[in-house]
């Protein structure tokens, strides 16, 4: 039994194990600009109504994000229906390269960059995201502690309390601190070689909507959450009008049979290398219809439930219709669970197959309800003389026939064409014994 238990236990986790590290991704809303935001020129204004997003990894808790990256395989890219708003005083391309006092001026805190989990630094203290609602150290972003931009709002900037956003930045602006940060930051494909000048959309030169990269890297010594009880390392804050698109691929550290292992979750399901997995959640946005793997209709690529796409349950079975146990309404075949006389995975085949004891028969019709024919299986332990009987509900005989056969499983198709829609009744015989199975014609 222990290759039968296998054999169910892969079909259900196999695809998990490409998701397992990876829980799930959050997209936060941050922010929403309003009014006294767009006066400021300093930092290049921020039109009104521009969301600040923040994207989370969701790890599973031990695992370590070691990058973000795009290869020729698996690009990377973030991409929105409008620009990216970048400040043009002192934003950055990389989160962990602000100064923690630059977050105090105009609209530094809307900027757009990338990062693995830290956001600024002051002196020996790294502060690093992390959710607002499970921030409960206070804010050091927005109103009183802003300088108002170059309006010199006497409020300060960032004041929108949109009820969309939850906590207002006044209040939590999702920065925690740590006295360490980790080391050997290494990046690609996004600042100019020899000018080191960033000429996409995270850096302030020329406004653009999208970055798409097979060479890009964001890497360092690696990263974990800074919440005890959770995981979720951010990768990226992005403003915009916009809606959001993105296609991410990370490398963690996690244990594989007890050794720390890299490996790689990408968002796409092509091409994929050694230790290499696709993931879902990392393609934004998301593709939505059969998610229950215990309907036909799943497909690992959905990660939201779209209503009626789940239609027909999974039923395992043995659906050889040579096999003593032949189950007509399985549609999942486990091969194990197929029985024939001297072979029935070491179990007790007269108990799984009782009808071979010779005491005994099973019948079954399919398919049931049927537009068409239907198939009459027979499963007996003893050679017999047949006899089947189709009955209307008034108990006229529509169709007939005998037969003899020495075989255990009799598969014998009924010729239904001249019988009339309704709800019918099959009687088999061999003049000992009689079962009846209801059937219908539609």
């Amino acid at each position: 039994m222990k290759t039968l238990f296998t054999t169910l236990f892969l079909f259900f986790f196999a695809a998990e194990y490409a998701s397992a590290q990876l829980e799930k991704v959050i997209i936060e809303k941050y922010y929403v600009s309003d009014a006294n935001d767009a006066t400021d020129v300093d930092g290049g204004g921020v039109p009104v109504g521009s969301t600040t997003y923040r994207i989370y990894l969701d790890l599973k808790p031990g695992t370590i994000l070691k990058r973000i990256y795009g290869d020729v395989n698996h690009p990377f890219s973030i991409s929105s229906s409008e620009v990216f708003f970048n400040n043009i005083l002192d934003g950055q391309t990389f989160g962990k390269d602000f100064i923690k006092g630059r977050y105090l001026e105009n609209t530094v805190a809307l900027d757009t960059w990338l990062t693995l989990g830290q956001t600024a630094k002051q002196g020996i203290k790294y502060y690093y995201g992390i959710l607002k609602d499970q921030d409960t150290d206070g804010s050091f972003v927005g109103g009183a502690n802003n300088d108002g931009g170059s309006a010199l709002v006497a409020t300060g900037l960032m004041i929108n309390e949109d009820p969309t956003c939850g906590i207002p930045l006044t209040v939590a602006d999702g920065m925690d601190t740590l006295n360490s940060a980790p080391n050997n930051w290494f990046n690609s494909g996004v600042l100019d070689f020899v000018s080191g000048a960033d000429t996409t959309m995270f850096g302030s030169l020329v406004p653009q909507n999208s970055f798409e990269s097979a060479i890009f890297e964001l890497s360092c010594s690696g990263v974990q959450g800074t919440v005890a009880d959770s995981n979720q390392v951010i990768i990226a804050q992005l403003t915009t009008l916009g809606e959001l698109a993105f296609n991410i691929n990370i490398t963690v550290e996690e244990m594989v049979n007890g050794v720390p292992t890299l490996v790689n979750y990408v968002s796409s399901d092509t091409l994929l290398g050694e230790n290499e997995y696709y993931n879902p959640l990392l393609s934004y946005p998301y593709v939505c219809g059969c998610n229950d793997a215990n309907y036909l209709e799943y497909n690992s690529s959905f990660v939201c439930l779209e209503e009626g796409s789940c239609i027909t349950p999974v039923v395992f079975g043995c659906t050889d219709s040579l096999a003593c146990n032949y189950d007509p309404q399985a549609n999942i075949n486990i091969i194990e669970l197929c029985c024939y006389p001297g072979s029935c995975a070491g179990r007790n085949i007269e108990e799984v197959c009782p009808s071979l004891m010779g005491n005994d028969f099973e019948v079954n019709v399919y398919p049931n309800p049927t537009s068409g024919d239907i198939t009459m299986n027979l499963i007996s332990g003893t050679s017999s003389n047949w006899t089947y009987e189709v009955y209307n509900t008034y108990g006229s005989v529509k169709l007939s026939g005998l037969f003899t056969t020495t075989d255990l499983n009799v598969v014998m198709p009924l010729d239904l064409t001249n019988i009339d829609p309704g709800m019918y009744q099959l009687k088999v015989s061999n003049g000992e014994m009689s079962k009846h199975k209801l059937f219908i014609k539609l």
